[in-house]
């Protein structure tokens, strides 16, 4: 209780009700993602101030929770307003948006707000490893799939070795997130020779945003929509 953030976001659905209820308690309004309509209304019924509508073109991990299905995954302009006429909380894009005009698309389409996450992995404040800072800057990310084998669960991420040579979706992937550790030591070894061929490089559909410059100074940039 020491700690009052104002917003908590989740993602693969929501905790127990007994650590939410804890989370209210400290006053801080309780997002999550939505991958499907199906999820956003379960949100919604179970008490979330606002929604984040996750499209496919989201780096990292999908927020599904409701399904497993792939399929049912749909991008961003075609999640969105789908999700805005189904819910009455506000509910916040994300995936692919990585400049203005999507900010000012997010908005026309009933968006409260965006969520923007790979077009700041190339910030001076961002943790993000020399081997996918260097990635994010090649041609290789134009390429990016869904894949488990990193940590059980789908995300998307740049194409790389492990995912070309395995497929990037494997049949019966490990329990999420026990590839992780599994991984570890080849993955650590390969990125100390200056490799990202075993690393989880994370990054949406659309890199083009990636700018190294300081953060405050893209969101400022994002922000001149409105």
């Amino acid at each position: 209780h020491d700690i009052r953030p104002a917003v908590v976001s989740f993602h693969f659905g929501l905790p127990p009700q007994e650590l939410l209820a804890r989370v209210r308690e400290c006053g801080a309004k309780i997002l999550s993602s939505a991958t499907t309509v199906d999820e956003a209304r379960w949100l919604e019924s179970n008490g979330v101030d606002a929604i984040i509508a996750q499209g496919d073109e989201a780096g990292g991990h999908r927020g599904m929770f409701l399904t497993d299905d792939i399929t049912t995954q749909l991008g961003t302009f075609a999640l969105l307003p789908q999700v805005v006429k189904a819910v009455r909380i506000p509910v916040i894009a994300a995936g692919g948006i990585a400049d203005t005009q999507g900010v000012v698309a997010a908005l026309a389409l009933g968006a409260a707000g965006v969520q923007v996450g790979t077009a700041f992995l190339l910030c001076p404040e961002a943790t993000t490893s020399p081997v996918h800072r260097a990635a994010l800057k090649s041609a290789a990310a134009r390429h990016t799939a869904l894949t488990n084998l990193f940590t059980g669960r789908p995300a998307r991420g740049i194409l790389n070795r492990i995912m070309k040579e395995l497929g990037p979706m494997s049949a019966a992937p490990p329990a999420f997130p026990l590839a992780t550790a599994a991984i570890a030591p080849l993955r650590a070894k390969a990125e100390s020779c200056g490799s990202g061929d075993f690393s989880p490089l994370w990054s949406g559909q659309n890199a083009s945003g990636c700018r190294e410059i300081p953060a405050a100074q893209l969101t400022r940039d994002l922000a001149g929509a409105r």
